[in-house]
């Protein structure tokens, strides 16, 4: 940038989840192959490469499973970008993966189960938070190098997406799922300032193509899932 020292020019990076997944089954797919976008995922994440056209992006970078990377492709393609993949923006670990998950017609029916619930704070049922930190600060810090003084975006999961942006606005990592603020095809963009963080923003591009139970604090809608992966 013309007339700004290195340490504070300014680079922003989208860090986008993906959109919606095919999966009638109800699976927590977690990170499972073969679960891709369904149609209305692809509106989705045409409707987001639509909103970010004349946006500065020089790098984009998606995690490896098969919904991030065609969520992140018409991105690139719009930008005439090569596609990058990046192994910290996977989802995170979890023991119910390819399993349904509910109280009575679920993986928590069977008692054999309960033992993997006794500690949220960790959690003791999949990757711990603190490890999700780790990597996805990681993650954005590679995405803030490869763009540097212009803009990236970074396609990833909606539990390490709050994880990071609760970490980096310093709120707990335990929390409430329905609560999470990371909607379908939603950007929690983050903004720095040379190489700190100086501000976090939340846009959701697509809303109106989003199924009402599945935003942020919708209540349960009997017979939908609230979401079975991310």
């Amino acid at each position: 940038m013309s007339g700004t020292a290195a340490g504070d020019e300014l680079t922003v990076v989208h860090l986008m989840r993906h959109g919606e997944v095919h999966n009638p089954e109800g699976i927590l797919y977690g990170r499972l192959p073969d679960y891709h976008l369904s149609e209305l995922g692809r509106r989705m994440a045409d409707r987001v490469a639509e909103h970010l056209a004349q946006r500065d992006i020089t790098h984009v970078v998606a995690s490896p499973l098969d919904r991030a990377q065609e969520t992140a492709t018409p991105i690139a393609k719009v930008h005439g970008i090569d596609l990058a993949t990046d192994g910290r923006l996977i989802e995170a670990g979890n023991v119910f993966e390819g399993k349904t998950f509910g109280v009575g017609d679920g993986a928590l029916k069977n008692p054999d189960n309960w033992k993997h619930l006794v500690n949220p704070f960790k959690p003791s049922w999949g990757e711990p938070y603190i490890e999700q930190v780790v990597r996805m600060m990681g993650a954005l810090d590679a995405a803030k190098d490869a763009a540097r003084g212009h803009e990236a975006v970074c396609v990833s999961h909606q539990l390490p997406i709050w994880i990071v942006r609760s970490f980096v606005e310093k709120r707990r990592l335990w929390h409430d799922p329905r609560k999470r603020q990371c909607t379908l095809a939603s950007l929690t963009t983050f903004t720095y300032r040379g190489d700190k963080i100086v501000s976090v923003g939340y846009t959701e591009p697509a809303r109106d193509l989003v199924p009402a139970h599945l935003l942020a604090g919708a209540k349960p809608v009997k017979g939908k899932a609230k979401a079975f992966g991310a």
